[in-house]
């Protein structure tokens, strides 16, 4: 079916979004704001239908030649000795670390790389206006013309300033009182195959991530009552870590010397993100832009992977799009639910107050690794991302 389609947004959902609308034949373009693809970010996982989805894109093999190749996750103490350990086969394979891991900029290269011949990207620019005329969308852009296409797929991120162009009015956002910088530092003599996580009493974490371009992905995650620390500039945002992690031991004082050095340096707070309707006449939302789980739900990437799949099936089964977006929604909805069905005690659980807590974390990761228990964990660790029924489309 030919539709002329506008996706806002080059990140995963974006592009996958784009493979789809031209397999089934149509034509798509993308819109990001980013003067280039933006190939920075920490390391993602394809899991359950989301691996599906990939598979079914042809881009498997492709997917794994960028894997970290990462062995597992360690829970390491102040001197760095191991007190837990899960390896990328725990928990049947789809536990903390899966054996398929990848960087998120892999990820969005590889999903550009795919569709650049069959779909116009324009990078450096950004939707400002969106007038629904019914028969079409009337688009203005920060720098280029202005353009109509028959249908507007919103495919950005959790703070998406164009979903709230259309959607502002039916977003809620959860918040964890969770904050997370990410950033890439030098890779040391200490960093091998295994991710580390190191918790530091007052609910904070170190997690070094070993990655397949001779750096280390350093994370450093807190819960913290103090809003609005993601809206400071970075260099505030430095200090505010240098002076909050200054005891914390380890190798703290190694990630937060590298970190003021860091090329991809990015400070967040942790939400989840829930739209009443995630379509409004001929514009519709997909991946994080309608639904983020959060990070902690380890659901992200299957979800921006699937809902682009499922959208665009259904907008190549159905000549009507509001058929097409009902049927999309009905598809994703539960497992959208059930991804977003995050405790917001998970955060406390695993970044505990004080020193017995994290020998209590410790000591039941430990116990929950044994290979005899680890097939019973398995059922309550492991995120619900078999959990749909995937369609066939033509």
């Amino acid at each position: 079916m030919s539709r002329n389609v506008l996706i806002s947004g080059a990140s995963i959902a974006g592009p996958a979004l784009a493979y789809w609308l031209h397999r089934h034949g149509m034509t798509a373009t993308v819109v990001e704001r980013a003067p280039e693809l933006r190939l920075g970010g920490q390391t993602v996982d394809l899991r359950g239908a989301g691996r599906t989805v990939i598979e079914r894109m042809g881009l498997e093999q492709a997917a794994r030649d960028r894997g970290t190749h990462e062995e597992g996750l360690r829970f390491v103490d102040d001197r760095g000795r191991v007190r837990a350990s899960f390896g990328s086969d725990a928990l049947d394979g789809d536990g903390f670390i899966t054996e398929l891991e990848l960087l998120r900029g892999e990820l969005a290269d590889l999903l550009y790389r795919h569709t650049h011949d069959d779909t116009r990207y324009v990078f450096g620019d950004e939707i400002t206006g969106l007038s629904d005329t019914g028969d079409g969308v009337d688009v203005t852009f920060r720098t280029g013309p202005d353009q109509r296409f028959d249908l507007v797929v919103l495919a950005d991120g959790f703070r998406s300033r164009t979903r709230d162009l259309v959607f502002a009015d039916l977003a809620r956002v959860r918040s964890f009182g969770l904050y997370t910088a990410y950033f890439t530092i030098p890779r040391t003599e200490s960093d091998g195959r295994w991710a580390r996580w190191h918790n530091v009493p007052g609910r904070r974490v170190v997690l070094l991530r070993p990655d397949n371009q001779g750096t280390t992905r350093a994370t450093l995650s807190f819960l913290h009552p103090r809003p609005g620390l993601d809206r400071l500039q970075a260099p505030a945002q430095q200090d505010f870590l240098r002076c909050h992690y200054a005891d914390a031991g380890w190798e703290a004082p190694r990630v937060l010397e590298a970190m003021g050095d860091s090329p991809d340096f990015s400070f967040e707070s942790v939400g989840q993100l829930r739209l009443e309707h995630w379509s409004r006449g001929r514009i519709a939302a997909v991946g994080d832009g309608a639904y983020c789980a959060s990070p902690l739900s380890g659901m992200g990437t299957s979800l921006a992977l699937v809902g682009a799949y499922v959208l665009a099936g259904e907008l190549s089964r159905h000549s009507a799009h509001h058929d097409a977006f009902r049927c999309y929604e009905t598809i994703m909805r539960p497992y959208v639910a059930q991804a977003q069905r995050v405790s917001w005690f998970a955060p406390r659980v695993a970044a505990p107050k004080t020193r017995a807590g994290i020998r209590l974390l410790t000591t039941v990761a430990g116990l929950a690794a044994h290979p005899r228990i680890s097939r019973v964990t398995a059922r309550f660790a492991s995120p619900p991302a078999e959990a749909v029924d995937l369609p066939s489309y033509p």
